[in-house]
């Protein structure tokens, strides 16, 4: 037992490296991309919203496989594997991100810019100081929502064989013939995502001087 959880802690700890690094690309990507679909240049927009119609409407699971061996037919030679996990998340979350972050901006009401603009405030200044705030308390919800999911979509990279947390259980339970590993896998991902909402319901609660 006490070598099942070394090896189930060291899968947690990949899974959470995936966690941390789709977090910490796609959250801003996704911002750029809201953006890019919000212009006024129709050309833009129109690409942009391809992207997101094929992100959103393929699985993650084939987009993962799509990116770890499109390059060996196109360049002769595959990605390393985990980073390959690392860009079809980041890629695919940042569809869904920016189609929160889109909603945020656009429930803002127009007026804001205006009163903005008549006060001498850049656009800029506008955007950082007055809209994103009640942005984000308005979009942390959703957020949140997606953050969990994030935390459960880890187990897909094992398609491509990256040894996460569920793929270590996997590995265990045909190796013992037990179900144990698995059951003790969904423990650890309760835990992480009960740290998530937790830490969204602190957030929501930080933000309510917004109201």
């Amino acid at each position: 037992m006490g070598q099942l959880l070394i090896l189930m802690l060291q899968g947690t700890f990949t899974s959470l490296k995936i966690f941390f690094l789709t977090l910490l690309f796609a959250l801003p990507l996704g911002l750029l991309v809201a953006r890019g679909r919000m212009s006024r240049h129709r050309i833009i927009s129109s690409l942009v919203n391809i992207y997101i119609l094929i992100m959103r409407g393929t699985p993650l699971i084939l987009q993962l496989i799509f990116v770890y061996f499109a390059p060996y037919y196109v360049f002769g030679a595959s990605a390393d594997r985990f980073t390959a996990v690392i860009i079809a998340f980041v890629i695919n979350y940042a569809a869904y991100f920016a189609e929160i972050y889109r909603g945020g901006i656009q429930s803002i009401s127009y007026g804001q810019y205006e009163a903005s603009s008549v006060l001498g405030f850049s656009k800029m200044h506008t955007f950082t100081h007055i809209v994103m705030p009640q942005v984000v308390k308005r979009i942390v919800p959703a957020m949140g929502n997606e953050v969990i999911t994030l935390v459960k979509d880890t187990a897909l990279a094992q398609t491509i064989g990256v040894a996460e947390l569920f793929r270590v259980a996997q590995n265990a339970a045909s190796r013992e013939f037990s179900t144990l590993p698995i059951f003790i896998a969904g423990v650890f991902y309760f835990v992480m995502n009960s740290i998530v909402a937790k830490s969204f319901d602190l957030i929501e609660k930080k933000l309510d001087y917004y109201r």
